[in-house]
């Protein structure tokens, strides 16, 4: 696997971010698509991914940092310039952009909420297959059949087999995607799929955080700190499925399937 995929002069393209790319294109793709069957103006769609993608970003740095603060303390300049991200931060700060951003258009944020979420799903699918290409994010030593040994990766050790990781939470992050996409045809109230994306997530990760080898992403007793975090965020998922059960609005689809059985 490798990293770098092209070198023009001083320029290089990264397979992790040309991965990442795609994600984010491919999830923009989707939303668009999505937008206007569930409630939501299509050319809303695009600033708020911009915006999103932004924040994410930096609340993903932010989130890293925190993990790694005693490596932060000692050497902060090298932490900031790291490549190093934490997903969870990112979630939490692209859903924190598109309360404002909501609130500023005046849009109903639920209807955003189930538009984003699958889409979300999708752009992590692709950008997984970009951790595997790079080499982070890798599993535990293994001498299955299954093992995978990298030759050419700047983060996980070469030449020795471990669990791809990387291509599970991909293939999980597809599945979860799709579940999302069918879910999003039988809820009958805004803001039910984005739930199902944090109680579907957040258990996916929970387990394959069992597999992985790499230990700089910090732990919380014998919990890594995504584990940790996804404890929380499977409660808060469950709750907030519960609560706009009862109390959320009706979604276009459970409009439009009210209104024919009436006819």
């Amino acid at each position: 696997m490798y990293n770098d995929l092209l070198k023009i002069g001083p320029l290089t393209l990264h397979t992790y971010g040309l991965m990442i790319f795609i994600g984010v294109m491919a999830a923009l793709y989707v939303a668009e698509y999505r937008a206007p069957k569930n409630g939501m103006d299509k050319e809303e769609i695009f600033p708020l991914t911009m915006y999103c993608v932004v924040t994410g970003i930096l609340g993903a740095k932010v989130m890293f940092l925190i993990v790694g603060w005693k490596d932060f303390i000692k050497d902060p300049l090298s932490m900031l310039g790291s490549s190093g991200l934490v997903v969870y931060g990112g979630i939490i700060g692209g859903i924190l952009c598109a309360i404002l951003y909501c609130k500023y258009k005046k849009l109903s944020f639920w209807d955003a909420f189930d538009i984003a979420l699958p889409s979300v799903a999708v752009a992590q699918a692709f950008g997984r297959i970009g951790c595997f290409m790079a080499g982070c994010c890798y599993g535990a030593k293994t001498e299955a059949w299954y093992g995978i040994a990298f030759t050419h990766s700047d983060y996980a050790p070469n030449g020795v087999k471990m669990i791809p990781t990387q291509l599970i939470s991909s293939a999980g992050m597809f599945l979860i995607a799709f579940l999302l996409f069918w879910y999003a045809y039988h809820a009958k109230k805004n803001g039910q799929v984005g739930a199902a994306y944090m109680i579907l997530y957040s258990i996916g990760r929970f387990s394959v955080e069992f597999l992985r080898g790499d230990i700089a992403r910090g732990s919380v007793g014998v919990l890594s700190t995504s584990q940790f975090i996804s404890i929380f965020i499977i409660l808060i998922g469950i709750g907030l499925w519960i609560l706009r059960g009862k109390n959320g609005a009706d979604r276009p689809q459970a409009l439009k399937k009210n209104t024919d059985e009436a006819k």
